[in-house]
């Protein structure tokens, strides 16, 4: 949860693996703005990736190693995103404390927002407003099912990379987002992640993340263009609707690749 208070280093190697390709993108962090420096994408076999699952990691990280070696992209050490199903995040209110007080407590208050096992589940959080000066403080809380993460870093070091930061997709997204538009960071906005196979809905409130939604449209063809776009305007809608109070949907961004 970089986004959140994390350092970050003056080079990031990001990767990427969706169902269509994967990806890795190296980007400087100079003294104004972001640069990226290199790219590489990597076609994943039919199959081979569905719904954020890794059904065969050999021969998703194969090419994957081959095109860092093609690109000549020489640092080993990557951050990658997770998602899909078994990854959540969520913001809650607790009682104030420190963050060490919060990271002991944080399993078991945990237990009551995340429906994993929590013997099995890999969990992070971030304070948002350490400062604050209420009773209650708010927390934004990451978790993942322990064999999602153990799946992608085994999948990593076969292909001769070091994962250095395991993150999660939704938050991942903020982020960039919060670094590209950052006045739009207010009122509620619907970030649309257009996928091969699928397209994830994140809904924003005043930048933090309210709810992630998955609907089964893929990247559409010339032929099924409208109604794709009527679909996803009726995921929009009814995402909005989670919305209980203010005038709504504000403003809505589209991405993806």
């Amino acid at each position: 949860m970089r986004g959140f208070g994390l350092r970050r280093r003056k080079t990031t190697v990001g990767v990427d693996i969706g169902s269509g390709f994967s990806k890795a993108a190296v980007v400087e962090h100079g003294e104004n703005e972001p640069r990226l420096r290199a790219f590489a994408i990597a076609p994943n076999e039919a199959g081979t990736v569905r719904g954020g699952a890794i059904r065969d990691p050999e021969r998703v990280a194969d090419p994957l190693s081959s095109r860092f070696r093609r690109e000549r992209i020489k640092s080993r050490d990557v951050v990658i995103g997770i998602g899909g199903r078994d990854v959540l995040s969520k913001v809650i209110e607790v009682d104030r404390m420190d963050e060490a007080e919060a990271r002991a407590v944080m399993p078991w208050e945990a237990e009551q927002h995340v429906p994993f096992d929590m013997k099995n589940v890999e969990l992070d959080f971030a304070i948002i407003d350490p400062n604050g000066e209420s009773s209650t403080m708010t927390v934004l809380l990451a978790a993942a099912k322990r064999d999602v993460v153990e799946t992608r870093v085994a999948l990593l070091r076969r292909a001769d990379l070091k994962p250095t930061t395991v993150d999660v997709e939704a938050l991942a997204l903020r982020n960039a987002f919060a670094a590209n538009h950052p006045t739009a960071m207010k009122d509620v906005t619907v970030l649309v992640d257009i996928g091969v196979h699928s397209t994830v809905l994140h809904l924003l409130r005043n930048g933090l993340p309210l709810l992630t939604r998955e609907l089964a449209i893929g990247v559409p063809t010339a032929d099924d263009l409208d109604e794709c776009a009527r679909r996803i305007a009726r995921g929009i809608d009814r995402t909005g609707a989670f919305v209980e109070t203010g005038p709504g949907i504000a403003r809505v961004y589209l991405c993806g690749g």
